[in-house]
């Protein structure tokens, strides 16, 4: 690739260029070359590149072409500089010596750029068989999953989501040790079993960089160590997580001795008002006490109580049980019916709330409340 490069784009498009290949540039890196963005000119593309060694993203912006050529540029300081820019066209420029001018209006900026044959080129899969999804599905099964993903990096299992394709079955599973949650839609035709673990942390990315058109369309590829996601002019490639994923279909049992249907924002705004309550270090539970035609929340803490009803349509025995009130409020929250139908066997055993089709299924352990009555 020749050492100088010579384009002409619009500010705003640089900048949503450099927005989305930002997100797999790492903060701090051993190999300063991963902390830059490549920029790769061919006689028609115009392409920004970054790789963290776990998420490579490559994503196409549109330009003017003046001359082809590749650059390595501190992702950070040409983004910061970007972003400064007065909203107008951009000519960037690299001459012999990787010495990178950016012209916008009378503003001129030169910086240091290095060559760009040491930065590790992402992987190349071979794409076949293509789950395709629009992206308003893919967008929509992340929200609703990935909260429930552990952040504790020792259990590199449970920092992963499940992806299995059965048929014509996408499910999507999350779990953190104290809750599963469950997603599942269907597909518009059949595909081969598949099974992997992706890393929440680059489903977190691409929910960000997708626009969640119901119109625009993702086409996912798998291999055995990789999954690539193409949408737009955008090119997401991810390592996948070793191993076997927990047998969870043991966890649900089809037993309850509890069932109760409630207005879901009622509910949600209820447990709500209870965290005003609760300090962050103090981990208060809020306590459900299940009745004939009533569900009682009451939270105790230092700093007060409180009380509060909501009618409910139930069957079964009455309950009291106890709650860390982040977990029901995460899941009620991704739940776009207007009612919710909870199960509960004992107040010991695991929650579950789903609905009739299980499209979405959400199990939450209950918290020993006895010394917060």
């Amino acid at each position: 690739m020749r050492r100088t490069m010579k384009i002409l784009c619009s500010k705003a498009e640089i900048l949503n260029g450099v927005n989305i290949a930002s997100k797999a540039v790492p903060a701090k890196s051993t190999m300063p070359i991963l902390e830059c963005i490549i920029i790769q000119v061919t006689d028609n593309t115009i392409k920004f590149i970054t790789n963290d060694m776990e998420l490579g993203i490559e994503t196409m912006i549109s330009g003017t072409i003046i001359e082809a050529g590749s650059v390595a540029v501190n992702a950070k300081i040409f983004s910061d500089i970007i972003r400064k820019l007065p909203d107008n066209d951009v000519n960037i420029e690299t001459d012999a010596s990787y010495m990178l001018t950016i012209q916008c209006e009378k503003s001129v900026f030169t910086i240091a750029g290095k060559s760009s044959e040491e930065f590790p080129a992402l992987p190349k899969i071979e794409k076949r068989d293509a789950l395709v999804l629009s992206q308003f599905s893919l967008k929509e099964i992340i929200r609703q999953t990935v909260f429930s993903i552990s952040d504790n990096e020792s259990n590199k299992i449970m920092t992963g989501e499940l992806f299995e394709i059965s048929g014509t079955e996408f499910k999507a599973v999350t779990l953190d040790g104290h809750r599963i949650s469950i997603r599942k839609i269907s597909l518009k035709e059949e595909y081969k079993a598949t099974k992997v673990i992706v890393p929440g942390k680059t489903l977190l990315e691409i929910s960000k960089i997708l626009s969640g058109e119901a119109e625009e369309e993702v086409h996912i590829y798998f291999t055995d160590r990789h999954i690539l996601f193409e949408f737009s002019s955008t090119i997401v490639l991810s390592r996948l997580i070793e191993g076997e994923y927990y047998k969870i279909n043991q966890m649900f049992s089809g037993d309850h001795e509890t069932k109760f249907t409630i207005n879901r924002k009622v509910f949600l705004d209820c447990i709500d008002r209870a965290t005003l309550l609760i300090k962050e270090s103090e981990k208060k539970p809020i306590i459900l006490g299940i009745n004939d035609t009533v569900l009682e929340l009451k939270i105790n803490s230092t700093i007060g109580s409180m009380n509060e009803d909501i009618d409910i349509i139930k069957e079964g025995k009455d309950i009291l049980i106890g709650f860390n009130p982040k977990f029901l409020i995460e899941a009620l929250r991704v739940i776009d019916d207007e009612e919710v139908t909870i199960y509960m066997t004992n107040p010991k055993a695991p929650c579950f709330i789903r609905n009739q089709e299980e499209t979405y299924i959400y199990l939450i352990l209950p918290v020993n409340f006895a010394s917060a009555r």
